[in-house]
Formats: C-alpha cells, sequence, structure tokens
C-alpha cells in the first residue's frame, strides 16, 4: 500500500509516516512552508517516504499528487495555522483543501480516506467524557471546532454521494516532539523545565492541579491513526483517538519533577473557573480496534524531557 499523507512535513504528519512506515507501508507526504528532518525519519526520505511540495489551498494538487503515485490510501491532516490567515483566506484554504483531498480520493478510487477531525468539536458541551454519539451544537467557539464539524458533515455528504469510505479521527490534545507552538500545558511546562526557566502561562494565570484534559502523546497519536486507516473493516465512520482517560494538571506536574526535581513548576489546589469534569474522550471504539495507549504521562514527560535535552529545538 502506498498511503498519501497530507499535511505531512507537518508536527502529527512526520510521526504519523513513520507509523506507517514501521507498519511496512510506503507513504508520499506533503510539505509547503516547512522542512523538517528528524533522525527519526530523515533517513527513508526518498526512499520509503517520497515528499512532494504542494500548497493545498491551490485546487488541483492533492490530486496530482495522489495520481502521480497511484495511492491507495488519504490521510488529510493538512490545515493552515490557527489564525494565520484573514477569515476568508482560512475559509478558502480550509475548504479547498478538503475539496481537493475528497477528489483525489475518489478519482484514485482509493480503499479509504482519513480526515483529521478534532477534539475540539466537543468544546461547547459541557462535562464529559465525551462519545462520538454525542449531539455537537452548530455553534463554535474558536476556528478549529468550527472547520472541524463542518468538514466532518461535509466530507460525509461527499462520502455517502460517491461511494468512497471516508473516516473523521477526532483526535485529542497532541503534544510532544516537533510540537512548534507549545500552546498546550505539558509541552509549556517541559519546555520551561528543560530550559531551567518558569512556564508563560496562557493569560498569565498559573494552572489548577484538578482541571483535567484529553492529551495524547504524539507517537500514540500517530499509531491510532495507522491503526485506524488500515483496519480491515470499521464499524463506524467517526472515531475518537485518545487515551480513553483524563489526566489533570496535577499528572502533568507529578510526572515532570520525576524527571527534572528542580523544575519550576508549582500549580495551584483545586480546579480553575472554566473546569469541565471528565474532560476526555471515550476510545472505546478506537480500542476495538485493538490499539492500547504505549506512553503514559510519566513516560511521555521523560521521553519529550530527553528529547529536548538532545539539543532538539520543539
Amino acid at each position: 500500500m502506498t498511503v498519501l499523507i497530507t499535511g505531512g512535513m507537518g508536527f502529527i504528519g512526520l510521526h504519523t509516516a513513520k507509523a506507517f512506515v514501521d507498519a511496512g507501508e510506503d507513504v508520499v507526504i506533503t510539505w509547503y512552508q516547512t522542512w523538517r528532518e528528524p533522525d527519526f525519519i530523515k533517513d527513508e526520505f526518498n526512499k520509503r517516504v517520497i515528499i512532494e511540495k504542494g500548497d493545498v489551498s491551490q485546487g488541483s494538487v492533492i490530486r496530482d499528487i495522489a495520481k502521480k503515485h497511484k495511492v491507495d490510501g488519504i490521510v488529510h491532516l493538512a490545515v493552515p495555522g490557527v489564525a494565520a490567515l484573514s477569515a476568508a483566506e482560512d475559509y478558502r484554504t480550509n475548504m479547498t483543501g478538503l475539496i481537493d483531498a475528497l477528489e483525489a480520493a475518489r478519482e484514485a478510487e482509493v480503499r479509504r480516506i482519513s480526515v483529521a477531525s478534532s477534539i475540539a468539536v466537543y468544546h461547547s458541551l459541557g462535562d464529559g467524557p465525551y462519545s462520538e454519539t454525542d449531539r455537537v451544537p452548530v455553534e463554535s467557539a474558536n476556528p478549529t471546532e468550527t472547520f472541524k464539524k463542518a468538514w466532518e458533515i461535509l466530507g460525509l455528504h461527499y462520502a455517502s454521494r460517491t461511494g468512497i469510505e471516508l473516516i473523521n479521527m477526532r483526535i485529542g490534545g497532541i503534544w510532544g516532539p516537533l510540537y512548534h507552538s507549545g500552546m498546550n500545558l505539558p509541552s509549556r511546562v517541559t519546555h520551561a523545565a528543560v530550559k531551567g526557566v518558569e512556564p508563560e502561562y496562557i493569560g498569565g494565570r498559573v494552572p489548577f492541579r484538578g482541571d483535567n484534559a484529553d492529551i495524547f502523546y504524539v507517537k500514540d497519536t500517530a499509531k491510532a491513526i495507522q491503526t485506524v486507516h488500515m483496519a480491515d473493516n470499521l464499524e463506524h465512520n467517526i472515531y475518537n483517538l485518545g487515551a480513553g482517560y483524563q489526566i489533570t494538571n496535577g499528572d502533568i506536574e507529578s510526572a515532570l519533577k520525576k524527571v527534572i526535581p528542580d523544575a519550576n513548576v508549582e500549580f495551584q489546589d483545586g480546579d480553575g473557573p472554566a473546569h469541565k469534569k471528565d474532560g476526555y474522550m471515550k476510545a472505546e471504539r478506537l480500542g476495538g480496534l485493538g490499539f492500547k495507549p504505549q506512553w503514559s504521562v510519566d513516560d511521555a514527560i521523560a521521553d519529550y524531557a530527553a528529547w529536548l535535552q538532545a539539543g532538539n529545538e520543539k
């Protein structure tokens, strides 16, 4: 099998490419503005991993690449950065990329197209845990929540009309090696601890130990994507890709102190004002495919810290 991974030079994309290569598959990855050569996969570049440059906002890029390499599967991860474009350009790039990926799947008659959705679709709900069968509101509070809901609806409608198999993957809060923005808490505090500085918290507010999230180490994320995409038969068209349990800020703080005891990280006791109970995704559907997370928060923090201590910037 040859799998096309759009956005494959990105943070999630490179780890996902590695997961497919480890599973015996060849991959084609796209890149546009950012080039990376991490040690864990660079030796496969131009061997098992073919690289194509392309701007997915240009209309037929994905179709052309899929046709050129005769791919039989597509994993669509490519999206513009959050708040990187104007409202109109953000809309155009997201939707043009989606349409091109769907058309590429149809024209190439691929076995399956797996599209990256997000835990953000549950953002406007209250307490969790969240299931694929939950009804999510139309109202959306941020660009990711907005576009991922729209992608799911439009993608499944397209699939029903054309007969392609499309799977929506609702991916949890991803972190780990190559994560570029540092927006989520485990990445932010691990970076600070390795550098020996105090973390800069979003909004300047020290996190509360009782708050929780669905954080999913990128290596587990990549394996989950590969597991879903390569499954022989899928009973559903939406899958939560997460660990299946909550991780509290206190868990993150504790794990970090085990690795770097003098880390300048001290969270507040209790719950924050925006606290949600059980703010994670149920993962029974993913588990039914034989997937089990391999990275505990302790092991993941240790692995990420070692990556940064080895001199990797992100």
